[in-house]
């Protein structure tokens, strides 16, 4: 779908003015005819840019920038005028709330006039309160909508025109940069607004800063990649179900609270952590410090995670302890004690002996294997983490990473980067870090979901998160380390294996909407009796779908307010449902369907995957193909001759590929019902994957590798070396015999044994040491068993042929 038609589609209408004229100004890349159009000659030629089309294109890009940029600052200041006042009668609703609670204590009684009065006021403020998440949500899209508009218009300008217009461009967006606001702060806000009126003014109580102050913890986490457009919507899903995690709720909310920086440390000329992490071996350890907020934050974390295999009975655990910033170089080369470290922490007595010692014991641990394997800084990891979690509640945890950036912090290539101190002082938490020179910095493209489970056994996890983690929002990635992909992707001539997801970042992640998931506005339906009512249906025929009222309705402020909102959101109701409705780039065309659209079922580890785009920024798809064509043929002779012929080339090719598959005799899956959504992956909504290793380097695709696995190699080789043991067997028993017969079909037998012996002993060792290497190979033995038959088959045609044709010799006659 053409970008210019999936924003006619994707628009609400009434900001139908405010968006970006994109038509007009396509239209405005295109001169006068040399000559008029004739019946042979439709499409003549233009007239050469000149500089007067170019101020007059500038004027009219000017004036649609200056009309994003107005709108959106005015929508804006209208949510913050908004948000403020729902917080004003939040406060006045909970304060009731509190008063009328304190009454009932005093007297005994509970409910009465009072409490459903209350009631409806906290139902009416969640619905105000989702009507501005909406607005945010709506504001969130048609930012990204607008930006998309003009990047795609001055490339299409750069092109036709051959005047380079972006590097110009860019500046004069910069001076009205609508598409950088930050909604982080509308978000916290609402979150607690929101939190308050769903708890009816009685919010979970709990330590916000937990996750802090915990020292060891065990949690099941799933991760997953989002991409930049879906990450405001996702954050105004989640708040509506979790209360953002705020550490410290008496500051007001400022963006460096939300950064967080990690510093890993590894063997430079090993690699010894990297490898073990990638492939998960029983032990793998990371060692990390880590600090919130700003440079000039005092207290460290020293952590260190270690991974344990299932079949250990164990779990992968996370431990730490905290240091003085001032510390960290001396205890890292040892010349600061753990004794000392800890001296004051024991005078203080805030916690108990063995708590002191447990964490001492950590110290010395780490201390130790920093030194005696020359651990040293090799990658800074930073990013803004918005958690969502009850405080002091653990069960369920979500946190979203953004602007995540890995750094080089190693002193290889000559370059003294962070000198002897233990991380680089030349930057702080000022993404995007323009400063460092490109070799130097990773900018991850996707924003990192991180839900964190802790479920009792058999225990599903809620309703809403199994919505979330299979919807088009985000795209599962299993065992995704930051750690280990800055470290591979900042050492491209240091390290040749890879993780399985590296492949995976030249191909879009967006996925079409597959169902009604996501911000919707109150009235708003997923049940198709309500929201497929006709157009035409007026108030009247609505009336009729309402309760009737007891009450006179115009003294009834309550319904007045609820009969205004209902009408407010039926206005929208139909650009929203076209909204959420609309597909994305990959459904449209068929050049690429989306992965796994209807969920998360499989793993990427379990796809094969295809080639995906490589667009600057690929929202929607490219027209650059036709626009050649049409370029070419707008030149005529033989630049349109060759590009058609490799046009029909191309297409011939695709036909005749698509022929050769359907007819090859490869066996078929079984069809999955359309009309059946919960008969696992739809339709054609599944991707085939080929992920091929850039040269010179290999893709480690985590497998799992247990005890029982290693017995289960030596019970195949077990039964080979008994079949192996009973075919000799029978050769010895015709040797007996004595003629010739006999001997032939001795000689076969023994062959046969021979082969299957010395064949099953090669896969077994084979197989040893692809799973002690952990690699992804096929394991399945396909053709020895069958050979083994045909040998059999082989040696019994040979005795049975001899015995016929020199039956004579009595072989018979027994």
């Amino acid at each position: 779908m053409r970008f210019g038609q999936q924003l006619r589609s994707s628009l609400i209408k009434d900001w139908y003015y405010h968006y970006i004229d994109y038509d007009e100004l396509k239209n405005s890349l295109k001169t006068a005819y040399v000559t008029q159009p004739t019946a042979t000659n439709k499409k003549p030629k233009r007239k050469p840019w000149t500089n007067e089309d170019e101020e007059r294109f500038v004027r009219q890009l000017e004036t649609e920038l200056d009309k994003v940029f107005t709108f959106q600052k005015v929508k804006s200041q209208e949510i913050v005028r908004r948000i403020k006042s729902s917080e004003r009668e939040v406060n006045d609703v909970v304060q009731r709330h509190t008063q009328l609670e304190a009454e009932q204590a005093r007297t005994g009684q509970e409910g009465g006039p009072g409490a459903e009065a209350l009631e409806e006021d906290f139902m009416l403020l969640e619905e105000d309160l989702s009507d501005v998440i909406a607005d945010v949500h709506d504001l969130a899209k048609f930012t990204q909508l607008n930006y998309t508009g003009f990047q795609k218009i001055i490339k299409k300008h750069d092109k036709e025109t051959n005047w380079h217009l972006k590097p110009v461009f860019a500046a004069r967006l910069r001076a009205k940069p609508f598409f950088k606001d930050n909604y982080d702060s509308f978000v916290v806000k609402l979150s607690n607004l929101y939190d308050l009126v769903r708890t009816r003014g009685n919010p979970t109580k709990g330590d916000s800063a937990a996750g802090e102050k915990q020292q060891n913890f065990v949690r099941n986490t799933t991760k997953y990649w989002v991409h930049p457009d879906n990450i405001t919507e996702l954050k105004l899903i989640i708040l509506k179900h979790l209360p953002v995690l705020v550490f410290n709720p008496s500051k007001e909310f400022e963006i460096r609270d939300t950064a967080i920086s990690s510093i890993y440390y590894d063997n430079t000329d090993t690699w010894e952590l990297y490898t073990g992490r990638l492939k998960k071996t029983e032990g793998a350890e990371a060692i990390r410090l880590r600090w919130y907020g700003d440079m000039d934050t005092d207290t460290i974390f020293v952590e260190r995670k270690t991974h344990r295999e299932d079949w250990t009975g164990e779990k992968s655990v996370k431990a730490r302890f905290s240091l003085k910033e001032k510390n960290v170089n001396d205890y890292m080369s040892g010349k600061l004690t753990v004794d000392q470290i800890f001296e004051k922490m024991r005078k203080d007595g805030k916690k108990s002996e063995k708590e002191i010692n447990d964490l001492a014991q950590l110290a010395k641990e780490i201390q130790y294997r920093v030194i005696t394997r020359h651990l040293v800084p090799v990658t800074r990891s930073f990013y803004h983490r918005t958690a969502f979690q009850l405080p002091g509640d653990a069960r369920v945890r979500i946190s979203l990473d953004t602007e995540l950036t890995m750094v080089r912090e190693d002193n290889l290539d000559g370059r003294q980067r962070a000198g002897k101190n233990w991380r680089r002082m030349n930057i702080g938490i000022d993404y995007p870090f323009s400063q460092l020179p490109p070799e130097d910095v990773d900018r991850f493209p996707y924003a990192v979901l991180e839900v964190k489970l802790q479920t009792q056994a058999g225990q599903q996890p809620p309703e809403w998160i199994r919505e979330l983690t299979g919807s088009h929002l985000v795209e599962a990635v299993p065992k995704f380390s930051k750690f280990i992909h800055g470290t591979a992707t900042l050492n491209p001539d240091r390290i040749d294996l890879l993780p399985f997801w590296m492949p995976q970042m030249d191909v879009d992640i967006r996925k079409p909407v597959t169902h009604r998931f996501g911000i919707e506005r109150p009235g708003q339906s997923t049940d198709p009796s309500t929201t497929n009512l006709d157009e035409d249906t007026d108030d009247e025929e609505v009336a009729h779908l309402q309760p009737p009222s007891d009450e006179p309705e115009e003294d009834n402020e309550n319904l007045r307010r609820l009969r205004e909102a209902r009408d407010a959101m039926e206005q929208h109701e139909e650009d929203q449902l076209r909204d959420y409705g609309t597909v994305t780039d990959g459904q449209a065309d068929g050049q690429r369907p989306a992965t796994q659209a209807a969920g998360n079922q499989l793993d990427v580890e379990e796809r094969i995957a295809a080639d995906g785009t490589d667009e600057a920024y690929p929202l929607y798809d490219s027209e650059d193909e036709e626009d050649d064509l049409e370029e070419a043929k707008r030149i005529g002779g033989w630049t349109y001759a060759v590009v058609l012929t490799k046009t029909k080339m191309k297409r011939a090719g695709e036909w005749l590929l698509s022929g050769l598959k359907h007819a090859a005799p490869t066996p078929k899956p079984s069809g999955v019902p359309n009309d059946d959504p919960g008969m696992g992956v739809p339709k054609n909504m599944t991707e085939g994957r080929r992920f091929k290793a850039p040269k010179g380097k290999r893709i480690h695709v985590p497998v799992r590798v247990e005890p029982k696995v290693h017995f289960a190699a030596e019970r195949t080789f077990l039964s080979w070396l008994e079949f192996s043991i009973i075919i000799g067997s029978i050769a010895a028993a015709l040797l007996n015999f004595g003629d010739d017969v006999s001997l032939a079909s001795a000689w076969a037998f023994t062959i046969v044994a021979d082969l299957a012996l010395l064949y099953s002993l090669g896969i077994y060792v084979w197989r040893v040491q692809m799973i002690k290497g952990r690699r992804a190979v096929r394991y399945h033995d396909r053709f020895g068993p069958t050979i083994l038959c045909l040998g059999l088959l082989i040696s019994m045609a040979i005795s049975f042929g001899y015995r016929l044709t020199k039956g004579g010799e009595g072989g018979l006659k027994g």
